[in-house]
């Protein structure tokens, strides 16, 4: 049985499941006189979808499922389609920028071409946003002139 809205002469609006069979006017339930049936309204249901973006897609082996064959080919096909769609509508094409790093602290959100380098605590840049064992100096050391001994450059 589906659902009608009704509106009666005193401008309640109600709902009510009913045969198609039955007769237009039912009774408000509000003032008891009888309502009008009101044009069906438009449902809407369903999402539109492009699909991932680029950020989106699974940029690891760990993120594809160990490189599954199935799984690699559905992502590419669902690629494959959203690139039909960024070409029809650039707006969803995003930023093309290259990624230079996408794990780690750069999980959410990644380092492009282009970004400032991250900050320290104390507002300082990163000289090397990478994590690696060994140390950097603070400043590059500068070589003695030729044929003179550190002992003889400082007189």
């Amino acid at each position: 049985m589906p659902i009608y809205d009704y509106r009666c002469p005193g401008g309640h609006v109600f709902e009510r499941l009913v045969p198609i069979s039955a007769r237009d006017a039912q009774c408000c339930p509000a003032c008891g006189e009888a309502g009008a049936k009101l044009p069906s309204a438009v449902a809407i249901t369903g999402l539109a979808s492009p699909g991932l973006s680029k950020d989106q897609m699974p940029q690891t082996w760990k993120g594809t499922g160990g490189a599954d064959r199935e799984y690699v080919g559905a992502l590419r096909r669902q690629w494959d389609s959203r690139q039909r769609l960024e070409e029809k509508y650039p707006e969803l094409q995003g930023d093309r920028r290259p990624v230079l790093a996408h794990e780690g602290r750069y999980h959410n959100a990644p380092l492009r071409a282009g970004d400032p380098l991250p900050t320290t605590t104390s507002g300082q840049p990163h000289a090397h946003p990478h994590a690696h064992p060994h140390s950097h100096p603070a400043t590059p050391a500068t070589p003695a002139s030729p044929g003179t001994s550190p002992s003889q450059s400082g007189e």
